[in-house]
């Protein structure tokens, strides 16, 4: 294991009606003048944000309003953002929303510290020790945005979107409220596509170089099995509390950097992915279900054993000791049929890419300085083309 430093200042407020303390909480934290920022529809249809204003009124606070945060958002609504920020004397960010929101909501408060293009944050990877403290209301489970310091913003360049990933300290939410009930609007498609992106998260810590982590194996595995359980039993039963009440928790825990700790990590195929979603605007985790897989299935030969023990620790397939890359290439299939049965598409056809753009995401890609990107594996341009090439021509099976 690895020496390492892990702190977390996030206070996280769970379950049934915690919402309704978000005023509070600002107000504790110093706040006095608010920027909600949210997304295009879904905190007006819900109430949420109806809810959310009553709060910041009993605790006599002022706001202001940024909406229509979309999917794959640009870096244009944290620019607006900043600007709204200092033209008001904002000195607290609130996110209502998934991924997208909070993103776009560090970036904002980042960028109004920031004296040049709060793009440059992503691009030119500045030195930030300082932003205006950001507090999260969860609606949308998934990227674990709201207990994590990274963010992932896209720009359009002479017709080009460019998706780029950044991680300071700074970006860490103070607060972060978890009720299960703001996620039951969701339909299956975005809870399948939360659940991909949880998955993900866990995966790019699990497959490492390093050893004598037992434990992370251990705790990265339980977690694994228990989102895999309950996007089953969400599928059978959508309006399950307990279910969306661990999913969310698995979310939050499995890109907090808690199961990283000690330990490499990859993170090859969120790279991989951010190009097809900058190429076609697909959801992260659609394309996340599409690479993943290949990604696994071109690295297996690196450690057998480790994708084997993946296989019957955490997709239940018996080990077979006498040929144990069997095992390993059953477990990569099992997967493929979890998130089929997510609905969830397995190819590039079905992600609606097309194979002869190949060339293009390879062209975009944020190689390292040794021209390889990820750490268990490190891939050069002739193996994320390969990885590429096995997502697109992937055939599921009859």
């Amino acid at each position: 294991m690895n020496n390492f430093e892990f702190n977390r200042r996030t206070r996280l407020e769970f379950g049934r009606n915690k919402e309704n303390e978000v005023g509070q909480l600002i107000k504790y934290s110093s706040g006095r003048r608010v920027l909600i920022v949210m997304g295009q529809q879904s905190a007006q249809k819900t109430g949420l944000i109806e809810k959310i204003k009553r709060s910041l009124d009993r605790s006599g606070l002022e706001f202001k309003e940024l909406t229509g945060v979309r999917a794959n958002p640009l870096i244009d609504k944290a620019r607006l953002g900043v600007k709204i920020c200092r033209d008001h004397s904002i000195d607290f960010v609130l996110a209502l929303g998934g991924g997208s929101v909070i993103d776009t909501a560090k970036a904002i408060a980042a960028g109004v510290f920031y004296e040049g293009d709060v793009w440059d944050i992503f691009t030119k990877r500045r030195n930030l020790y300082r932003a205006l403290p950001v507090g999260v209301v969860l609606t949308n489970p998934g990227s674990g945005s709201e207990c994590s310091a990274n963010a992932v913003l896209s720009e359009l360049h002479q017709g080009v979107r460019h998706k780029i990933d950044a991680s300071y300290e700074c970006f860490v939410p103070i607060f972060a409220i978890l009720n299960p009930e703001l996620t039951f609007s969701l339909d299956r498609r975005l809870t399948a596509l939360g659940c991909a992106d949880m998955l993900s998260h866990v995966l790019e810590c699990y497959f490492t170089n390093t050893s004598g982590v037992d434990l992370t194996d251990r705790l990265a595995e339980g977690l694994l099995q228990s989102i895999i359980k309950q996007s089953v039993e969400l599928v059978r039963d959508p309006s399950s509390y307990d279910a969306r009440a661990n999913l969310m928790w698995a979310g939050t825990m499995a890109h907090n950097d808690f199961l990283g700790v000690g330990r490499e990590q990859d993170w090859a195929s969120h790279k991989l992915e951010y190009q097809l979603s900058a190429l076609y605007d697909t959801p992260h985790g659609a394309g996340l279900a599409v690479i993943l897989p290949a990604w696994m299935t071109f690295v297996t030969h690196h450690n057998v054993m480790r994708m084997a023990q993946f296989s019957t620790r955490v997709m239940g397939v018996p080990l077979n000791f006498q040929d144990p890359l069997s095992t390993a290439k059953r477990g990569i299939a099992k997967l493929r049929s979890f998130f089929s049965t997510l609905g969830l598409p397995q190819n590039f056809a079905e992600l609606g890419a097309n194979p002869a753009d190949i060339e293009r995401m390879l062209d975009n890609l944020p190689y390292d300085t040794d021209g390889t990107l990820g750490a268990y594996v490190k891939l050069n341009r002739s193996a994320c083309e390969a990885i590429y090439y096995l997502a697109a021509t992937y055939v599921p099976p009859h």
